[in-house]
């Protein structure tokens, strides 16, 4: 499989996964179905977090073995997400501001049945950390929006981390619970201090590059 350069031209790409991720987005795209939309693609994306949060709540209600559901929903998350815009770019049929607006609306959709699944899945006294998990998710998206306001620059990367790797991070959390159940309230735990350390640093770089803009622009008054 070879990478398609100009799908992923938009955008730079930092996290680990991003040549074998893109490798594979470039032999999907051209085998999607014409009768398939980047709308219908951003549904399926939309399915996958329905069907992450119908696992939490089966696990609670039923058996946790219904948990195997989440990395299904997370594979179908990704495949809908990350081949929306991409198929829209194949296609020339790209709307750029529209489709920016649509990915932000569903990427905060999405984030919440996450989070509402684990909050109706572990018991009461730790459903505050469900609350944290999609607060500290939208800290992090809103310093997405503000970098790309600010450079002109548009990533969803955090240094080394991206989606991919937030998905693949919560797959194995999943599946370590399904084998240890409790963990997950640790784990969970642990990525919240992890997100809250890494919104610390990328505001301060966020300020930084304020600083850097509001100094060029009064240069060039």
């Amino acid at each position: 499989m070879k990478t398609n350069k100009k799908l992923f031209a938009d955008r730079k790409r930092t996290n680990i996964l991003s040549v074998p991720e893109q490798k594979f987005i470039s032999y999907l795209v051209p085998r999607i179905p014409q009768s398939i939309t980047s709308d219908g693609l951003t549904a399926i994306g939309l399915l996958g977090s329905l069907i992450i949060f119908a696992s939490f709540v089966l696990a609670n209600y039923f058996n946790i073995n219904y948990l195997w559901l989440a990395p299904f929903g997370f594979f179908v998350q990704w495949f809908g997400d990350s081949l929306d815009g991409r198929i829209a770019y194949y296609r020339n049929k790209s709307r750029k501001w529209y489709g920016f607006a649509l990915d932000i609306v569903m990427d905060w959709i999405s984030t919440v049945f996450i989070g509402l699944g684990f909050h109706l899945y572990v018991e009461s006294e730790y459903e505050i950390m469900g609350f944290l998990l999609v607060a500290l998710y939208g800290w992090a998206m809103i310093i997405s929006q503000l970098r790309y306001k600010i450079t002109d620059k548009y990533t969803i990367d955090a240094g080394l981390l991206g989606p991919t790797e937030v998905r693949v991070i919560l797959c194995l959390v999943i599946i370590l619970e399904i084998l240890i159940p409790g963990t997950i309230l640790y784990a969970v735990f642990l990525i919240c201090v992890a997100l809250f350390f890494i919104n610390l640093v990328d505001t301060k770089k966020l300020m930084d590059l304020g600083d850097e803009r509001d100094a060029a622009e009064k240069t060039n008054l």
